[in-house]
């Protein structure tokens, strides 16, 4: 964790405000370098934004919670995942308002993306059901960590074969986008495409971590909670680079490939719980939680069933020209940083 002493606070909001701005022009340029490998490759936008823009736009995610289970700071690096995963499907919703043609969900239909969003409530269910059951590890690890990294393989794997062999399809309507490969993408050199998002991806990860640092010496100034500060302002800061490549790919047309790499992300984030287990020696990270950690997976759990909801139901236009799913999803993010910050 960073030293408060060392990094002051002016200097932290300045880092803090650069980095964003990094992670806003790098963030667009990954996004649109996605959605031409997702065409090049042939693994389609909703895989592509889980595996590949998910993982990335994560690790400074992974960085924190890693960080605090070495330092002994269980709930820091629980709510700091768990928190990321509610402040990321609230950031769809933002997406939802950047695209203006119809309700997001309702042009996005992919049914890998509502296999993801399926996959990430089985995740959570697991966590939350791990914390009730005894704390029982093994060389330091609960059995419910490897565990969690079968389950999301498995799960992965059956979204994208989902891809390639689809048993139905979304009814198509004037306002869906369908993921098909755009014209010409197939000419442009693989090589090059490697090297973006490479030099692309570098910048995100730094700016990621940095833009965390600093939000961990301006938060370590208020000495509030270990839940407010992980689950509240380092969940926030940590997820920037989700936020700024979602609404890039909405606007550049990749519909699917901006939920895929919101709900693939967060079930990609719930393999930092994991990492965290593996992490903090002193047993289990799940027991060693509090009723607030408890909170934000049941929360997270009710956020992305409201979602899915949204994928299955297709709403053309509702409240503010978004979906029914995206003004609940903020309603309920809302009502989460309440209960947080003040009980």
């Amino acid at each position: 964790m960073i030293d408060p002493v060392a990094f002051t606070l002016p200097w932290a909001v300045v880092v803090f405000l650069l980095c964003t701005v990094a992670i806003g022009a790098a963030g667009t340029w990954l996004s649109g370098i996605c959605d031409r490998l997702a065409d090049r490759t042939g693994m389609g936008e909703a895989f592509t934004g889980a595996v590949v823009l998910g993982a990335v736009t994560s690790l400074a995610g992974i960085t924190v919670s890693v960080t605090a289970a070495l330092d002994g700071l269980p709930s820091l690096a629980l709510s700091n995942a768990i928190g990321g995963i509610a402040a990321q499907t609230a950031f769809l919703a933002i997406a939802d308002v950047a695209y203006r043609r119809a309700n997001l969900e309702h042009a996005a239909a992919s049914v890998p993306n509502m296999m993801q969003a399926s996959l990430l409530i089985v995740l959570l269910a697991m966590m939350l059901t791990g914390m009730l059951l005894p704390p029982v590890t093994i060389a330091g690890v609960h059995p419910l960590t490897p565990a969690l990294l079968l389950v999301y393989v498995f799960g992965m794997r059956m979204v994208y074969q989902s891809r390639e062999h689809p048993m139905w399809k979304p009814r198509m309507t004037g306002a869906t986008r369908i993921d098909e490969p755009e014209e010409g993408a197939a000419g442009r050199p693989m090589g090059r495409l490697l090297a973006e998002f490479a030099a692309s991806a570098s910048v995100v990860v730094i700016a990621g971590i940095l833009v965390t640092r600093s939000g961990e010496a301006i938060a370590s100034t208020t000495g509030i909670s270990q839940t407010v500060v992980g689950g509240l302002f380092l969940a926030v800061a940590t997820s920037l680079p989700e936020l700024v490549t979602s609404v890039a790919a909405v606007r550049r047309g990749a519909l699917t490939l901006a939920v895929g790499g919101v709900v693939g992300g967060n079930a990609f984030d719930t393999l930092f719980a994991a990492i965290a287990d593996t992490a903090y020696r002193p047993g289990s990270l799940y027991h060693a939680a509090t009723e607030r950690e408890a909170f934000l997976i049941a929360l997270s759990i009710v956020m992305t069933a409201v979602l899915l909801l949204g994928l299955l139901r297709r709403e053309h236009l509702g409240i503010g020209r978004i979906g029914f799913e995206s003004f609940a999803t903020l309603l309920l993010y809302g009502f989460a940083l309440f209960v947080i910050a003040w009980f």
